[in-house]
């Protein structure tokens, strides 16, 4: 045990010492693993079951908690992921609550369904990323199949669990006590930390995806590497993403009325880009961990070969 602390110590001094040249094998694998082809039908199938997801999580947690309530807390947080498309989309879900009790249980199976499809696109992406682990390990096609159904669940949880957070931090926002004489309100304080609590639950849904969708088991410290890599590249992108639409973009000029699903779908690509970019930090790394050199040569497995040894 002693011996594995050490080696992943070396290989993170060796890593901090010079990272250019790991930053550069992260590239080239990404690159071998053609990681933008990747990333574009992670973010396709991701703008088909992302609506579909939204939507059943709100219609199953409008029962404990005010929709309302849901609906801001989903434009915040969708604000983070699709800059400038999040009031439409905030509109299509407030319509779909207050007609809820139209749906029935088919229109649910079907919600439940597609939103499912984007799980097995990512598992498959991963495959692609950790394909030293594939050749190794094998996930039963049971557990593939209840995965994405699970993580729906914990993600309801974790919206769940947000709520109650946001809602604290409002209710801290408009409390007012003297100090000294002068009346001191938390506000800037609070909404600080509503900004900051959103980015920490993007990092720890970046985290859950490293440990849960690869094969075999990755450690704990090894999934939040990739996840805080995410997280930082992802806050970074976005700011990039709203100085675009603010400033340069025809994105309504071109597309007219498609111009929504447009900016949802470049903002999903970027979002999926960033995520397999930090998959393939945690691969790298371990590869690093085992001996390896920075400068190795890449090797990659390509989609047909990693499903059909799984």
């Amino acid at each position: 045990m002693q011996t594995r602390v050490d080696s992943e110590r070396s290989c993170a001094i060796r890593i901090l010492r010079n990272p250019l040249p790991f930053v550069g094998r992260v590239f080239r694998a990404f690159r071998a693993n053609q990681g933008l082809l990747l990333s574009g039908a992670v973010a396709y199938y991701a703008l088909l079951s992302m609506v579909p997801l939204i939507t059943l999580l709100l219609v199953c947690l409008s029962v404990v908690l005010e929709s309302q309530a849901l609906l801001d807390l989903v434009g915040e947080h969708l604000e983070l992921v699709a800059p400038g498309a999040s009031t439409a989309l905030v509109k299509h879900f407030a319509w779909f609550l207050e007609h809820r009790n139209a749906v029935g249980w088919v229109g649910l199976v079907v919600l439940l369904f597609f939103s499912s499809m984007a799980f097995s696109v990512l598992e498959n992406a991963m495959s692609v990323i950790f394909f030293h682990r594939v050749q190794v390990n094998r996930r039963r096609f049971l557990i593939s199949a209840l995965l994405p159904y699970a993580y729906i669940l914990f993600a309801g949880i974790g919206l769940l669990l947000m709520s109650a957070l946001t809602s604290l931090l409002q209710a801290l926002a408009e409390m007012r006590f003297g100090l000294f004489g002068t009346d001191v309100t938390l506000g800037p304080a609070a909404r600080w930390l509503i900004h900051l609590s959103g980015w920490a639950a993007l990092t720890l849904m970046f985290t859950s995806i490293y440990l849960v969708m690869p094969v075999g088991r990755i450690p704990l410290r090894h999934a939040l590497v990739g996840g805080v890599t995410a997280g930082l590249l992802w806050e970074g992108a976005r700011h990039l993403l709203l100085w675009y639409y603010a400033s340069l973009s025809l994105v309504d000029v071109v597309y007219g009325s498609m111009a929504t699903a447009i900016v949802l779908l470049i903002g999903l690509e970027v979002a999926a880009i960033i995520l397999l970019l930090g998959a393939q930090v945690i691969a790298e790394y371990e590869r690093l961990d085992r001996g390896g050199d920075c400068a190795d040569p890449v090797q990659h497995l390509s989609l047909g070969e990693t499903q059909s040894a799984r």
